[in-house]
């Protein structure tokens, strides 16, 4: 009794001292109950047929649907578009976008310099806070076919006969898009890595170079197995947001020319839902969306822990 009371009288105490720290852990978690879960009612007018004009109360009485949103999605034309937009975008950004981080974080480890390394971090940051408007605003005046920087130089150069079509041609979207990605999340994304190569023992790097392991073969034999676990759990974190488009890029970057390449599942249902007011045939796209993301979260991070040791949870 008097243990359990000690127990009790020191976890208030902690709460006590921690005061600061937990009234900001309540705001986070009243964030997360205020829009992300209380949202969550809303998921039932998936198989509902609402009506805007129902109001709060037509998610609990409009007409019981079913499945008819999900297979009218499936049997739509714009489901095969959508969806393969989606899933090359996000494979793409998978295979490219997602190691260049860690070949970054690498990289400035190995410069000597801290004085260089932390000019190139700062610059490597600084495109993760412009925003996609301004980057589609970057990207007209780099790619534009009238008077664009780059087309203008490949002209005079000899390089082109006539301009390239990056931002109204489809086929170069994916490209684009990929592009852009890289050059503005590549510094930010590399920070965790960064993170986890600067707690590797140095002790560890010591003795690999006493053996007589060379840079490439101490990155090779002691960084990368140093930072596995790392890898490992954003790539699972990666793969669960396969079906999980960059809305602002999609909706910046395309257009009505090349919108068969740039339309993904996010646009798709932003524009059913509030430009068609169809909320219920929306919160059944994305409530499937959600489900796959959920999935490939559950079934890679098991498969992860059964292979690697490495694991979420």
């Amino acid at each position: 009794m008097n243990n359990k009371d000690g127990k009790r009288g020191g976890l208030w105490d902690i709460l006590r001292r921690q005061r600061a720290l937990q009234a900001i852990l309540l705001l986070g978690l009243l964030y997360l109950v205020i829009f992300s879960y209380i949202p969550m009612v809303g998921i039932i007018i998936s198989f509902k047929e609402y009506k805007l004009s129902s109001g709060l109360a037509g998610f609990f009485t409009s007409d019981w649907v079913g499945f008819k949103w999900f297979i009218e999605f499936f049997t739509s034309p714009m489901c095969f578009k959508v969806i393969r937009n989606t899933l090359v975008l996000s494979f793409l950004k998978l295979c490219i976008a997602f190691p260049i981080p860690i070949l970054f974080a690498l990289l400035l480890n190995e410069i000597q310099s801290s004085k260089f390394k932390r000019v190139v971090q700062t610059a490597s940051y600084l495109p993760h806070f412009i925003s996609w408007i301004i980057v589609s605003g970057l990207c007209f005046t780099m790619f534009s076919s009238v008077n664009g920087l780059v087309n203008e130089l490949l002209l005079n150069w000899g390089w082109i006969d006539k301009p390239l079509s990056v931002l109204t041609d489809g086929t170069q979207y994916w490209g684009l898009a990929i592009g852009t990605e890289v050059w503005k999340e590549t510094g930010w994304n590399a920070i965790i890595f960064i993170a986890a190569i600067a707690g590797i023992d140095s002790a560890l790097y010591e003795a690999a170079q006493i053996d007589g392991a060379n840079r490439l073969q101490r990155v090779l034999h002691v960084t990368i197995p140093g930072i596995k676990g790392t890898i490992v759990i954003m790539f699972i974190l990666a793969l669960g947001g396969l079906v999980n488009g960059n809305l602002d890029q999609a909706m910046m970057l395309g257009n009505t020319v090349n919108r068969d390449y740039s339309d993904i599942i996010n646009s798709y249902v932003l524009t059913v839902g509030l430009k068609q007011f169809r909320f219920d045939y929306a919160a059944a796209v994305g409530l499937m969306q959600s489900i796959i993301s959920v999935v490939l979260v559950f079934s890679t991070n098991a498969l992860s822990r059964k292979t690697t040791g490495a694991s979420l949870y």
